[in-house]
C-alpha cells in the first residue's frame, strides 16, 4: 500500500474498548497502513459492559467486577491488529463505565459522565502533545445513545476547540449498506435486526473503502474483544464454542443481544467540526501538514 499519509497524526476519542474497532476499525488501520501515526483514547475500561458467552459471564459489574481489567488485554490485542497505538484517558481505571442512562454505575463520582472539566483538560493535554490532523469520534447522539459516547463526543469537541484540531469528523453507520448487506437468515441462536433497530444514518460526507487487507484487520480486531463480540464466519473463540455461520458476502457479528449485523466494506464519516470533509474524498484530504 502506498505510504502516503506519512506526516498526519491522527486521534480517535472512544469510549470503551470495543469501540474503536466496531465503530472506526477499518479507518484506523488503514490510516496506519497508509503511513499516518494513529492513536486511541480509550476514556473507560467497560467495566459495565455485558459479557458474551459463559465463559467470563461472572467478571460482570455485579458480580466479581473484574471485567474492566479483563478488556485492556483485549483491546492492547486489538489495537495490535489495527497497527495503531493506544492511551486511556487519564490513566487505565480513572474513569469508569457509567453505564446506560440513568443506571446507579451512572451515579458514581468516577463515572465518565461526572468527569467535568477534568476530563477535556486531560484530552486537551494529549491533544497538545500529539498536534493531530483530524480527530475521530462520536455524533451527538453519541451513535447509539449512550451517555458515556455522547460524553466522549462533548470532551472531544472541547479539546479540539482549545488545541486548534485542524478537522474533527463523526463516525457513523449508512442505513443503505448496513441493512442492505444483511444475510436473508441468522446464525443458529442469533436474529436478525427489526427494521430500524440499528443505529444509523440516511446520508453522510465521506467514507473508507476497506480492501481485503485492511477488512482483515478490522475483523482481526473485533474478534479480539472476545467477551464482547462473536463473529460469524465459521469460527470458535474463547467465549464461542459453537461456530456460526452466516450467509452473504460480509462478515456476520453479534454482541450480547445476539443481533446479526455485518462488518461492511465501507467506513462512514461526517463532518464534525473545522475543515469540512470533501464529500467523498479522504478523511485527511484538504489538511494540510
Amino acid at each position: 500500500m502506498q505510504r502516503d499519509l506519512e506526516g498526519y497524526r491522527v486521534v480517535a476519542v472512544h469510549a470503551h474498548p470495543d469501540d474503536e474497532s466496531i465503530s472506526t476499525g477499518g479507518a484506523l488501520a488503514d490510516l496506519s497502513r497508509r503511513g499516518a501515526d494513529v492513536l486511541v483514547v480509550t476514556c473507560t475500561l467497560g467495566e459495565e459492559g455485558e459479557v458474551i458467552g459463559s465463559t467470563y459471564g461472572q467478571l460482570v459489574a455485579d458480580a466479581a467486577d473484574q471485567l474492566g481489567g479483563f478488556r485492556i488485554h483485549e483491546l492492547h490485542a486489538a489495537l495490535a491488529a489495527l497497527g495503531v497505538r493506544g492511551v486511556f484517558l487519564g490513566g487505565a481505571g480513572r474513569f469508569r463505565d457509567s453505564g446506560m442512562a440513568g443506571s446507579a454505575a451512572s451515579r458514581n463520582p468516577r463515572a465518565f459522565v461526572n468527569s467535568g472539566q477534568e476530563a477535556v483538560e486531560e484530552l486537551a493535554e494529549i491533544f497538545a502533545a500529539e498536534r493531530p490532523h483530524l480527530v475521530i469520534t462520536y455524533d451527538p447522539h453519541g451513535g447509539y445513545g449512550h451517555p458515556d459516547h455522547i460524553r466522549a463526543h462533548e470532551i472531544a469537541h472541547a479539546a479540539a476547540e482549545k488545541t486548534g484540531v485542524p478537522r474533527l469528523v463523526w463516525a457513523a453507520r449508512l442505513r443503505s449498506e448496513l441493512e442492505g448487506g444483511l444475510p436473508a437468515e441468522a446464525p443458529r441462536g442469533w436474529r436478525l435486526p427489526e427494521p430500524g433497530e440499528l443505529d444509523a444514518v440516511d446520508a453522510t460526507d465521506t467514507w473508507v473503502e476497506l480492501d481485503d487487507a485492511t477488512y482483515g484487520a478490522k475483523v482481526a480486531a473485533m474478534r479480539a474483544h472476545a467477551t464482547q463480540i462473536w463473529i460469524g464466519d465459521g469460527s470458535t473463540s474463547v467465549t464461542n464454542p459453537e461456530p456460526a455461520v452466516a450467509g452473504g458476502a460480509l462478515t456476520a457479528y453479534a454482541l450480547s443481544n445476539l443481533i446479526t449485523q455485518v462488518i461492511t466494506r465501507r467506513e462512514h464519516y461526517r463532518t464534525g467540526a473545522g475543515l469540512p470533509l470533501v464529500p467523498g474524498g479522504g478523511l485527511l484530504e484538504g489538511v494540510r501538514k
